[in-house]
């Protein structure tokens, strides 16, 4: 065995405690007995053990008296009772009480040896279960939040502090600071984690495509609605829903949103059935909301109910500690992902990203590293590379949406308007880029 179990035998007949004792000690367990239920349970306050053989009947404190206490201080602990044939009813009473399984005197050694080795597989498959959950944890903090600095660790204080509880969080930063990533890191740290992680881009649809996906619709609702369809809140159900961009939704869909996180009930889009779902929410937004509940335009109550927790994501330009950090993880993340060699940077070309303001933040940081690996020779990243000289706005620039504005305008122009192609080269879908149409109000030059 590649673990040495461990069974204590309790019996107040010492022929019984004898022979399996070494009936077992020759089968490479460690063993243990007690002559009665109280040195048992002394012996259970200093020493732990997989199994626990007992006797039914013993003087002072009986086998079934000794398993319900056992199994009030350790719940999942083993136990196998030892009955006389006579007293098979004790024995069923006793699996009722929480024993794994009982054995009756006198004992047919194949029918033991065949007990044993049944909890012993269930320890192992215990034991391999708790492993994977622990391999779970690490697979979902993969894309783990990085850096180094005063900013990062305080955000990272947060983050831990947070993520024990069910509190409604509120994730604020500039765009492209790793709002979503800091979700996934309050669910993944969270004893929700084991449950999903349900991610809606709030900005990306129209209202009653939001509607629909939130709260799911049934068949016929609508044209189109071929079949019934579960909402994101149904699908977070004992996880974690992340609302991004939670200030571009309507007013309608601001009260509808505000029941639901009341009552955590909801009613699918043509249903009249009232559903519920247990569900933590966090939402992320660049966005001012509590100047927007000042000027009518976020309601007060739907503001207070989602903001319990607020978390800023320092932009990257506060955090210049965490570049060297961030640059040696995107290099190895594109040259694995490109099947390339390990790429390195050059002193100069590091020292000019510290030195960059990143209006696009780790967002552009990244795709400056994507680009640089693509157009490098595969060796090392110079300052050619990096298109720090290649200013897409000019200097009179300075809000984050003044330079998405003319950032999607450039590509929109490059690519004559094909919002296919625009959207590509964005790397978001075609309704995502149409609402940014809408929102900053592009047009090309010729009209």
């Amino acid at each position: 065995m590649a673990k040495k179990l461990s069974i204590l035998i309790v019996d107040d007949e010492e022929s019984v405690r004898d022979s399996l004792y070494n009936w077992f000690i020759e089968d490479g367990y460690r063993v243990e007995c007690a002559e009665n239920a109280k040195k048992a349970l002394t012996l259970l306050e200093s020493d732990q053990f997989d199994i626990i053989l007992a006797d039914i009947k013993m003087p002072g404190m009986d086998g079934l008296e000794m398993l319900r206490r056992i199994k009030s201080i350790k719940p999942d602990s083993i136990v196998i009772v030892m009955t006389a044939f006579a007293t098979v009813d004790t024995a069923v009473k006793a699996l009722k009480d929480g024993a794994y399984d009982y054995v009756t005197k006198p004992f047919d050694p194949d029918d033991l040896t065949h007990l044993i080795r049944n909890a012993t597989r269930q320890i192992s498959l215990e034991d391999e279960n708790e492993n994977l959950r622990k391999k779970v944890i690490t697979l979902e903090n993969v894309e783990d939040l990085i850096g180094s600095s005063e900013a990062m660790k305080d955000l990272l204080r947060e983050v831990e502090s947070v993520a024990q509880t069910n509190s409604s969080v509120i994730l604020t930063g500039e765009s492209g600071t790793g709002k979503e990533l800091v979700a996934r890191a309050i669910h993944a740290n969270s004893p929700r984690r084991f449950f999903p992680f349900v991610s809606v881009h709030c900005g990306a649809l129209t209202e009653s495509l939001l509607e629909s996906e939130l709260f799911g619709h049934e068949k016929g609702a609508f044209t189109g609605a071929m079949y019934n369809r579960k909402g994101r809140f149904e699908m977070a159900d004992n996880g974690s829903i992340f609302l991004d961009e939670i200030a571009t939704i309507s007013s309608k869909m601001q009260v509808e949103l505000l029941r639901v996180l009341e009552s955590k009930t909801f009613i699918r889009v043509g249903g009249n059935k009232e559903m519920s779902s247990d569900f933590r929410v966090i939402c992320a937004t660049n966005k001012d909301l509590k100047s927007m509940v000042e000027q009518g335009t976020f309601r007060e109550d739907l503001f207070y109910r989602l903001n319990v927790v607020n978390i800023h994501i320092p932009p990257l330009r506060d955090r210049v500690a965490d570049i060297p950090l961030l640059v040696d993880y995107f290099i190895k993340k594109y040259c694995t992902s490109m099947n390339k060699p390990p790429a390195a940077i050059d002193v100069s070309a590091l020292k000019r990203l510290q030195e960059f303001n990143y209006p696009g933040n780790i967002r552009e940081l990244e795709n400056m590293i994507e680009r640089a690996i693509v157009v490098g020779d595969g060796k090392r990243i110079t300052l050619k590379d990096l298109p720090l000289e290649k200013t897409i706005v000019n200097s009179s620039t300075e809000s984050l949406d003044d330079f998405e504005r003319a950032f999607i305008f450039q590509i929109l122009q490059k690519y004559s308007w094909n919002i296919s192609r625009a959207a590509k080269a964005l790397k978001v879908d075609r309704v995502t880029l149409y609402h940014k149409i809408r929102k900053y109000d592009l047009k090309p030059l010729d009209q």
